[in-house]
């Protein structure tokens, strides 16, 4: 097989993802039978070739049934190591398009990965959650399961239907046929594999009115409504009001924070989505400051997005900052303080393992790199000043909505934005990103 088939596209996820095309747009139809976890589907892809390529590789770990290429059925596919590799009946040229249809079954889990926590579609007691970071998407559906491409949807799900359906997308039209039910969603913003969710469960739906305008709902079970909700999920008009004047426009068509009946671990966002389990429903501000910090992620993940998973600080960096910008306007910290704090605490703390803008695979997810990266964010706020800082960063968002990015592109963004204190703040981020030891925060 090719060498970017065998090897994956990025070294934090081996084995995921190809460099040799990209998946325009997901066409998806699913038909879930909840009390068997059986699954079957029909994705029809539409391919662009970044090279001459002969083969088409999709991540996919359930059972592929037939296989057809621009309309007409083809029989020559395999599957090896998580793989559906597909011949095509002739090269593509770099820029030319295909369009790959695959049926398939299957009863889809979590996919576990050495140096990962298990990810994607998992089984709750009474429903689903998808949660694919970073390489759960294959569980459900196939893809090219890399960060750096990205693809827009379409979904059809068909499922019980007392059974609420959920998708990181713009909900369409549902459509009841004696027992089962037929939700429909697209996503047409660009997003990559990991970010495409589906959620399942017994579920009543809030709406929630913003000043920003942005179509704003929580979907929970019934009874979850009180004083611990109207002091968490209950603040997400005011959240999306702050972001949208400190970032920008938000990125999507509407935003859904779905809350299990099950207690969860860690909330995770999706594109245009998160998911949270009942336990974060909470006037605590751990809790409270996730709710937060998911909805960041809408700017600083979903539509600007990392190409490597090195650069995993440019989305949790982001959104633990934006915590702290949170609890400053809600009456808590400052985000002063908290940066004094967090300073504090990481200073204390054992030896930093790896640089920041490249933490390794086993530290990506590590609190030094959600807290450092905030740092860093700070360090950079007291340099160039609260206007310029937040019209950088509106201008890094507007500038790379629905693209992806890396560390070197938020340096040269940087840089130009700093006018005459460039160089003053490139050696500041030059510290702050390459360096194990912990700088000072500047004065």
């Amino acid at each position: 097989m090719r060498g970017g088939v065998a090897k994956g596209a990025d070294p934090y996820v081996s084995g995921h993802g190809d460099l040799s095309y990209e998946v325009l747009n997901h066409d998806l139809t699913l038909t879930y039978a909840l009390p068997s976890n059986r699954l079957e589907g029909e994705a029809v892809l539409t391919c662009r070739a970044l090279e001459p390529i002969g083969e088409v590789a999709l991540d996919l770990r359930l059972t592929p049934v037939r296989v057809s290429v621009d309309g007409r059925a083809n029989k020559k596919f395999r599957t090896r190591l998580g793989k559906l590799v597909i011949t095509l009946p002739r090269t593509l040229a770099a820029g030319e398009q295909v369009s790959i249809a695959v049926r398939y079954h299957g009863n889809p889990r979590p996919i576990r990965k050495a140096g990962h926590d298990p990810a994607g579609w998992e089984e709750l007691t009474d429903g689903v959650i998808v949660a694919s970071q970073p390489h759960g998407a294959p569980s459900w559906y196939p893809c090219n399961d890399r960060p750096s491409a990205k693809g827009t949807y379409a979904l059809s799900f068909t499922t019980a239907a007392d059974y609420h359906v959920e998708f990181s997308g713009e909900p369409l039209a549902r459509v009841r046929r004696g027992a089962t039910r037929t939700w429909t969603f697209r996503q047409d913003q660009p997003i990559p594999s990991y970010l495409a969710t589906v959620q399942i469960g017994r579920y009543e739906v809030t709406e929630q009115k913003n000043k920003a305008g942005v179509p704003l709902r929580v979907v929970a079970p019934t009874g979850l409504r009180g004083k611990a909700f109207d002091e968490s999920f209950g603040r997400q008009p005011q959240m999306m009001d702050l972001y949208v004047r400190l970032f920008g426009e938000y990125p999507f068509a509407c935003y859904t924070s779905v809350i299990t009946d099950d207690a969860l671990e860690i909330p995770l966002e999706s594109a245009a989505l998160s998911t949270f389990g009942r336990n974060f429903v909470s006037a605590q501000w751990d809790r409270v400051r996730l709710v937060a910090h998911e909805l960041a992620h809408q700017w600083f993940g979903n539509a600007v997005t990392l190409a490597r998973w090195q650069d995993i600080w440019l989305h949790e960096g982001f959104a633990c900052y934006a915590e702290w910008l949170w609890s400053e306007e809600s009456g808590g910290r400052s985000a002063e303080e908290w940066a004094r704090y967090h300073h504090g605490r990481l200073a204390a703390g054992h030896v930093q393992p790896s640089p920041l803008a490249d933490p390794g695979a086993r530290h990506m997810f590590d609190d030094w790199v959600y807290k450092r990266g905030a740092l860093t964010l700070h360090a950079l706020r007291r340099t160039v000043g609260d206007d310029a800082f937040f019209d950088l960063l509106r201008s890094w968002v507007a500038d790379h909505r629905g693209g992806s990015v890396s560390t070197e592109d938020f340096l040269a963004h940087c840089e130009r934005a700093a006018g005459q204190q460039a160089d003053e703040v490139v050696r500041l981020l030059a510290r702050w990103l390459r360096d194990r030891d912990l700088p000072d925060l500047p004065a």
